[in-house]
């Protein structure tokens, strides 16, 4: 399977915004964009000219990075999301934020999606009581994501759900931080997701 292997805060850099891709450390003063709040490269202090179409990239590009989908898979989500009733961007939006290792990563289990990813990965959550190691699995409302009885005890895992007060939970997902699992109460909206996303933008990108 694909997937980036390089340095997550070169990517924050790229963007010239945090993108929270390495969990807690992105929370102090190690923080790449804290620590040089500029392009990575050569010419990454310049003042580069961005056109319409570059706008419109980086907004896609950005978008990808998030939620850790590489281009093929990406333009997927599109296409679903164009096919589905209501605004285009919204539905692509509801789709990422609907994958298991996103609604993993939201309810606190993990600091990053990438560990996230990891975890799911490797067996340590259940979906309605049954294995799920997939992290692509799209959730629907009722849906119960639960952490295994014998993965209750992972460092990481605790650290991380001790952390979620300051992270929060989004309305749309419930935590029940003893029983170690969560609740899809509905389908996310637009105003459930914080992060500064121009998705018209991507529409218009692919919509050429």
């Amino acid at each position: 399977m694909a997937r980036y292997t390089g340095p997550s805060c070169r990517l924050c850099r790229r963007e010239n915004m945090e993108l929270f891709l390495k969990g807690e450390r992105c929370y102090t003063d190690k923080c790449a964009i804290k620590r040089r709040n500029y392009p990575p490269g050569q010419h990454g202090q310049g003042r580069p000219k961005v056109s319409n179409y570059g706008i419109q990239l980086r907004e896609k590009q950005k978008v990808r990075r998030i939620y850790g989908v590489l281009e093929k898979q990406f333009r997927s989500y599109f296409e679903e999301a164009d096919r589905m009733r209501g605004v285009t961007g919204e539905n692509l939006l509801s789709l990422l934020e609907r994958r298991l290792d996103n609604v993993v990563y939201r309810l606190g289990f993990a600091s990053s999606r990438t560990e996230a990813r990891i975890l799911v990965r490797h067996n340590h959550f259940t979906l309605n009581g049954r294995k799920a190691n997939i992290p692509s699995i799209q959730l629907k409302a009722g849906d119960v994501v639960e952490l295994k009885e014998k993965s209750r005890k992972i460092a990481c895992i605790n650290e991380s759900l001790d952390a979620v007060v300051r992270r929060g939970t989004p309305q749309w997902l419930e935590l029940d931080k003893e029983g170690y699992k969560g609740v899809v109460k509905l389908l996310p909206a637009r105003e459930d997701i914080a992060m500064p996303i121009q998705e018209q933008l991507i529409v218009e990108l692919y919509s050429k």
